[in-house]
């Protein structure tokens, strides 16, 4: 959806035409799609810790094929913006689902599953950037969203028949006794705040990827490229879920446990990349634009990917639900956080002219 959200919010007959200034605005950013793929999965996010434990990992998983199979169907029909959007966020409910779902039992496999999972999350980004790419230079919308139609019930098949069961869980280490001294790391506060110190950097990279994403990406168009500005648009994400993509299935080759260097090199490209768009002519084309993209994933998924990595090393097994959600959480509420500034960034360079 997130690759798609420029041509989601091509004008539909009888909607405001595009803004034809340099930056070749769309009427509605690309972050009201951002916003729309993230607050409903940050709502089920946190109503998840009150009703989870009464609902069993299978009847998840079919509510989780069951709002990603509705959302592609309900986008394919859409007839305006605000009908595509409501799609996006059914899809949204259902990822947030999904990812507090399948992490949480990734940590109680051996430390392979977290690098497995890593790598899968990648592999998921790049193939979905890559898929519609091919099908959107074949296909119109929305016949190009169609084929994602069988992605549901492959999930449900790969769940139910190919997933072996979960081990037994490892045992947790013994207690502190009062006056040994730790105790408060033992307890769910102790956990909360090793999430949190866990969390902080990850979010502060999300919060600067999601920001050039789809607030500065739209935005860069390069009337002198091949390409019209929609392609120019998805292959700048299909590099950098590369990218991501990259960075995730290298967990077991390089390991970071201080993440707060990858935050700054994030917030340095973002403010680099917004330069960019306020300044004519500083980028000298689309091959230096989508070689940053390609390096803005490699940040992003390096630590996204060491961030859970972390945890599955820090927590014990009874608490990583816990620190699973909050780090989830923070995530989401940066990403949340950028779609909105990305939104303030449409408005100000788009009423420029």
């Amino acid at each position: 959806m997130l690759s798609a959200a420029r041509d989601l919010l091509e004008p539909r007959p009888g909607e405001e035409p595009r803004n034809r200034s340099r930056y070749d605005c769309d009427p509605v950013g690309t972050g009201a799609v951002l916003l729309a793929d993230v607050v409903p999965g940050l709502g089920v996010k946190l109503l998840l810790p009150l009703v989870g434990a009464h609902l069993p990992d299978r009847c998840r998983v079919v509510g989780v094929a069951l709002c990603l199979w509705g959302s592609v169907s309900a986008v394919s029909a859409a007839r305006g913006t605000l009908s595509g959007l409501g799609g996006v966020a059914l899809g949204s409910a259902g990822a947030g689902l999904g990812e507090v779902t399948f992490l949480t039992l990734a940590s109680s496999y051996p430390s392979s599953g977290l690098s497995y999972w890593s790598s899968g999350t990648g592999a998921a980004g790049v193939g979905g950037a890559l898929g519609f790419w091919g099908l959107r230079e074949v296909l119109p919308l929305p016949q190009a969203l169609l084929p994602a139609l069988a992605l549901p019930p492959a999930l449900l098949l790969s769940f139910f028949f190919l997933l072996g069961p979960a081990p037994p869980p490892r045992p947790d280490p013994p207690l502190p006794q009062p006056g040994e001294g730790g105790g408060a790391r033992a307890g769910r506060w102790g956990v909360v705040k090793l999430a949190l110190r866990q969390g902080a950097p990850l979010g502060l990279v999300y919060f600067s990827e999601y920001f050039v994403n789809q607030g500065l990406m739209e935005l860069l168009f390069f009337p002198s490229s091949p390409l019209p500005h929609s392609a120019q648009y998805r292959t700048l994400q299909l590099l950098y879920q590369a990218g991501v993509f990259v960075s995730r299935s290298s967990l077991r080759c390089l390991r970071l446990r201080r993440l707060w260097g990858l935050a700054l090199v994030q917030v340095l490209l973002a403010a680099f990349l917004l330069a960019a768009v306020s300044v004519n002519h500083l980028l000298p084309g689309l091959g230096v634009a989508a070689a940053l993209a390609l390096g803005e994933g490699l940040v992003g998924g390096g630590a996204y990917g060491n961030t859970f990595a972390n945890l599955s090393e820090e927590v014990p097994p009874a608490e990583q639900p816990l620190a699973v959600a909050v780090v989830t959480l923070v995530a989401e509420v940066a990403i949340a956080a950028a779609g909105g500034v990305a939104l303030g960034a449409h408005a100000a360079f788009c009423g420029q002219e």
